[in-house]
This record gives structure tokens, C-alpha cells and sequence, in this order.
């Protein structure tokens, strides 16, 4: 792999290639969206690509046809609409045929139930996809602690809420007959769309009919169970209850079972905490192998709260990571290495990161990390680096990352400046500049003040200097009222600039462009050291001109060093009459 290139998404243009992570997940969702814009035109347009002219034609290639073919009303062209996923037509075919007294079967309206149930009754499934596409919406699903109302709504993945007497209730209480998959859709459906009080009534009422849920329906009564009790206890009680109802009904648990158990254990506190290595070993004891997203909640158990527990349960965890390649199963296995890594940090253990790192290479492990994650499990992993390794193992680490597997953000930046300070390699900076311009960052201001403040700090070696001192040059540019939003100078901003200046003997930048008189300008006053150092330019230069100018900025500014700058001056310049 070529540590200098983008992904290999991004075409071979660069004018195409992002310059930090902000480009790389824009223009990563910009070509998925152009995919789904061809597949829009083609559905709303499908007379115009009725021609194949491909040769030979590979009908998985082609462009799906999906207008319905049966005409009428009748079950079968219900069952058609209902396979082309197609919600207003097929209720409105539902209700045609029951005004019309056409009976129909019961799989086929358990069928337009689940149709119901999974896209939330909403709007015509088609024309919401074509908007979700068009469109990205963003659902924040982040744990929040609130009540029960509030989770509600953050617990919703598909953006919809369960109107209350919707289509869906509608079908389901004039149905003729209902067997289990009825209420099993049902309860399915408002735990997805949040409405629990009203899928463990639904639950109730299979249980009175003497119906049995299948194991799909309880993993989604277990996922319930914080929105439908407030204290811990009780949440603990009411999954205890669903487990034993599974016992007596002769349900198998799943892996998404125990998954979902322990999600909720996440909202159980201490009590979930005490229960969740019990539930680990039942998974054993059931010959049940974790998914990465098991390990997820646990991890998010023991390592997400203030007090963070020993490096020994992620180390087990790793044990079992490291020996399998795994495939995905829950839609939270995503969310593993991203946690993982910031467990890592968390402790500062950079063995268990490097184990981390050599688990996710393994197989197709790689995969569970789209744009975003990828981004932040590396951002995590360096600043980790940081922190805890060698400076030239840092250094060899970013020249491989960077920008082939992630995209530095300001924090790494300040991360690597911190290692360079502490390995007293201050020489690199100049090569880490050139990369916070390539990635965007030459405006930020946390960055220029430790950059700057790094720079200024000691002497430095005149090959050096001049280095620095041609970054203060870039940093001047973006100060300048020429160029398009100026940056607003600062005392110290200012300070540093023309001390970096001056020890690289450009005196005549440091004044002329008036780094030192813009002090009086901006109202800002230099320090004693910024004074100390201007001067001692001058002497090496031999500039008198410069070093009077010095005093009488001083002077005006009214600063109590302005009588020893005269001394100075004076004891170490040779002044003519006139001078003096």
C-alpha cells in the first residue's frame, strides 16, 4: 500500500483528493450519492433503459424493473405490490378488497403487516428511499441519559415515530384470524419505531392468546426494556422476565440475544455491571460465540464510565479477538475497534493497542471500518502513539498513516508537536507545517500558538531559524488584510512572529514590515523577551537605526523596560552625536 495516496475510493485526480477528514467523508458520501441518483433516474424514468444492448446480458447487471405487471383488484396483485415494497398502493389495495368482501389469506395480510411494520407506515416505501438517498440524514443514536420520553426518541434508527392508530394497527385489529406472526410483527415494528408501552401490551395480548414469540421478537422486547421501566432494578427484573418466559416457551437464544441483554445492561449501573461477565459465560456455557458488538458492551460496561477498571477484562476480550475473523451479525459490531482503541487511551496502554491493531488486520476484520470509524480508531491510535512511544516511532507510524489510512485532525496535530517538545526534536517542525496546510488547518488558532510558541521558545541552529522563520512568514500571510478573512493578530501571536524573524537575521522583515510597530497599532504590548531578543538582532547586525526605534516604540508604549533598552543601546552601539 502506498502510505502517500488516498483510498483507494477517491478517483486518481487531485483536485479529487481530500485534504483532511472533513473532505474525505464528503466526498466519500458525494460519489454514493451519485450512485443513488442514477438509481433514481432509472427508477422514475425505466421507459428510457428498456433497451439492452449489452452483449452478453447479464440480467443481475441490468436495471430492476419495478412497475407492477397485474392489473385489477385481486390478492395477487396485492401480493405483487407488497413485494415490490410499494405501502400506499398496497393499503389502498387492502382496503379495497376488504370493502369488496374478497377474503383474503392470512399470510398474505401477515405479509403486508410486515411490510407496515418494518417501514413505520410512513409515506410510499419507494418515494422514501428515493429521499433517503437523495438526502443523508443523520440520526443521532448516541445513549442519553433522560427520561423515558427522551429516549424514546433517540432510540429511533429510522428517523419515523409509530403514529398512534396507523395503517398498521389498523389491518391488525380488524384481522379475521391472527396467529403468532401477527403479534410478532407487530411488537417487532413499535419497538422499532419507539413505541414500547405499546409493543409490551401487544406482547401481553399474545401471551393471553397463547401464542409463542419467536426469538427475533424477544431480542427486541429485551432492547426495550430501558424505555420501559426508570430504575435499574426494575429494568433488571423485566429482562429476567423475558429470559424466563424464552425458557418456558422453548425459545433458543441467538447471539443478538445476548447482545441485546447486554445493551441493556449498559443502562443497568452497577447492577448491569455485576451481571454482564454472568451473561458472558451463559454465551459459553450455550456454546454461543460472541459477536464483535458483545464485546462492544462490554466494553462500553467497564470502560465508559469515570472510574475505568483494570487493563485485565479488555486483555481477555483481546485474547478471543485476536484467534477469529469475524463476520458481521448485529449492526453494532461497527462500533468495537472504534471503543476498543479509545479503551486503550483511556488506560494508556500502548501494548493493547498494538494487539488491537494486529486483531482488526486480521482476516476481514478491516471491513467492520467505514470512512468515519476508520478515521477516528486511527486519530485515537496515534494520539495513543503520541503519548507513549518513541519519538521516531511516531514519526515512522505518521509518514505510513498519513493520509493513506487516516487524516490527522488539529488534536493529533497538537498531539505530534507535544512528542517532537518532549523527544527535543523542534528541527521537524517545519515538515509538520506544510502538512497542517495540506489538511487545512493553518487558521486554527490553537495551532498557531503552539507552533509559534515552540518556535520562539529557545535558539536555535541558523539552518533552523531560517526554517521557522519562513513558517512565520506563511502564519504573517494569513494575518494580512490583503487576504481573503485575516486572521486577527494577538500579543503573543505577534511577539513570536517577529522574534522568529529576527533570530533569522531578517531585522529589515521583523521592522519594515512592520511586525514591531503594529504592536502600537493593535494596541497590544510586547514582552520583555521580544524586546530583548529584537535587540540583540540589531547588535548582530550592526543596525543602530533599528535598536533606536526599539527604544522609542518602548517609550511610547509607555513600558517600564524602556529605560534599560537606552542603556542597552547605548553601552553597545556606537551612536553618532546626532543618534545620541
Amino acid at each position: 500500500q502506498d502510505p502517500t495516496a488516498a483510498h483507494y475510493m477517491f478517483q486518481d485526480d487531485p483536485f479529487l483528493m481530500p485534504r483532511n477528514a472533513a473532505n474525505s467523508r464528503l466526498f466519500s458520501l458525494s460519489k454514493e450519492s451519485g450512485r443513488n441518483a442514477a438509481k433514481y433516474i432509472i427508477k422514475q424514468f425505466p421507459q428510457y433503459f428498456d433497451k439492452t444492448l449489452a452483449e452478453p446480458n447479464v440480467s443481475c447487471l441490468m436495471p430492476e424493473f419495478l412497475t407492477p405487471q397485474i392489473e385489477g383488484v385481486s390478492e395477487e396483485a396485492l401480493k405483487e405490490r407488497i413485494h415490490l415494497r410499494m405501502v400506499k398502493e398496497s393499503v389502498d389495495l387492502f382496503d379495497q378488497l376488504v370493502q369488496a368482501g374478497t377474503p383474503l389469506s392470512l399470510e398474505t395480510t401477515n405479509s403486508l403487516l410486515d411490510l407496515l411494520c418494518f417501514y413505520g407506515d410512513g409515506e410510499t416505501s419507494r418515494e422514501k428511499e428515493e429521499k433517503e438517498d437523495l438526502e443523508e440524514l443523520e440520526v443521532n443514536t448516541s445513549e442519553q441519559k433522560a427520561p423515558k420520553r427522551q429516549l424514546q426518541r433517540g432510540s429511533q434508527s429510522s428517523g419515523l415515530r409509530w403514529r398512534e392508530n396507523n395503517n398498521a394497527e389498523r389491518i391488525f385489529k380488524i384481522m379475521p384470524e391472527k396467529n403468532a406472526h401477527s403479534y410478532c410483527t407487530m411488537i417487532r415494528g413499535m419497538v422499532k419505531h419507539g413505541a414500547f408501552a405499546k409493543a409490551y401490551d401487544v406482547y401481553i395480548d399474545l401471551m393471553n392468546e397463547r401464542h409463542k414469540a419467536d426469538v427475533h421478537t424477544f431480542n427486541a422486547l429485551i432492547t426495550a426494556v430501558p424505555y420501559l421501566k426508570d430504575r435499574f432494578l426494575e429494568r433488571l427484573e423485566l429482562a429476567k422476565v423475558f429470559l424466563n418466559h424464552m425458557v418456558q416457551q422453548e425459545v433458543q437464544p441467538n447471539v443478538l440475544t445476548f447482545n441485546a441483554l447486554l445493551k441493556t445492561l449498559r443502562r443497568c449501573g452497577g447492577v448491569g455491571r455485576s451481571m454482564s461477565l454472568l451473561v458472558i459465560r451463559e454465551m459459553e456455557a450455550l456454546d454461543i460465540e460472541p459477536s464483535l458488538a458483545t464485546y462492544y458492551h462490554l466494553l462500553h460496561i467497564f470502560y465508559r464510565g469515570v472510574d475505568l477498571y483494570p487493563s485485565g477484562i479488555i486483555s481477555e476480550v483481546l485474547d478471543d479477538v485476536e484467534k477469529r475473523s469475524f463476520t458481521p451479525q448485529d449492526p453494532d459490531d461497527a462500533h468495537f475497534f472504534p471503543t476498543a482503541m479509545q479503551a486503550c487511551c483511556d488506560l494508556k496502554d500502548i501494548k493493547l493497542a498494538y494487539r488491537l491493531n494486529k486483531a482488526m488486520e486480521k482476516g476481514d476484520n478491516w471491513k467492520f471500518l467505514d470512512v468515519d470509524r476508520l478515521n477516528v480508531y486511527w486519530s485515537k491510535f496515534f494520539s495513543l502513539l503520541c503519548m507513549m512511544e518513541q519519538i521516531d516511532v511516531v514519526l515512522k507510524w505518521y509518514k505510513e498513516m498519513s493520509p493513506s489510512l487516516f487524516y490527522p485532525t488539529p488534536k493529533n496535530i497538537l498531539d505530534l508537536l507535544q512528542a517532537l517538545d518532549a523527544a527535543n526534536q523542534l528541527e521537524v517542525i517545519p515538515s509538520v507545517w506544510e502538512d497542517v496546510k495540506q489538511l487545512g488547518f493553518q487558521r486554527r488558532h490553537e495551532l498557531l500558538d503552539e507552533l509559534l510558541s515552540l518556535m520562539s521558545r529557545e535558539q536555535h541552529p541558523d539552518e533552523v531559524q531560517l526554517a521557522f522563520a519562513k513558517c512565520a512568514e506563511d502564519i504573517k500571510a494569513a494575518h494580512e488584510p490583503t487576504g481573503q478573512n485575516p486572521l486577527e493578530w494577538t500579543g503573543s501571536t505577534l511577539g513570536h512572529v517577529a522574534l522568529l524573524f529576527a533570530r533569522a537575521g531578517r531585522i529589515q522583515d521583523a521592522w519594515y514590515v512592520n511586525m514591531m510597530e503594529r504592536f502600537q497599532q493593535i494596541n497590544r504590548i510586547p514582552t520583555d523577551h521580544v524586546l530583548d531578543e529584537f535587540l540583540n538582532c540589531a547588535k548582530r547586525t550592526n543596525c543602530p537605526e533599528e535598536a533606536i526605534k526599539l527604544v522609542k516604540l518602548a517609550a511610547a508604549l509607555g513600558l517600564s523596560s524602556s529605560q534599560r533598552l537606552k542603556s542597552r543601546t547605548e553601552e553597545e552601539f556606537e551612536l553618532s552625536d546626532e543618534q545620541k
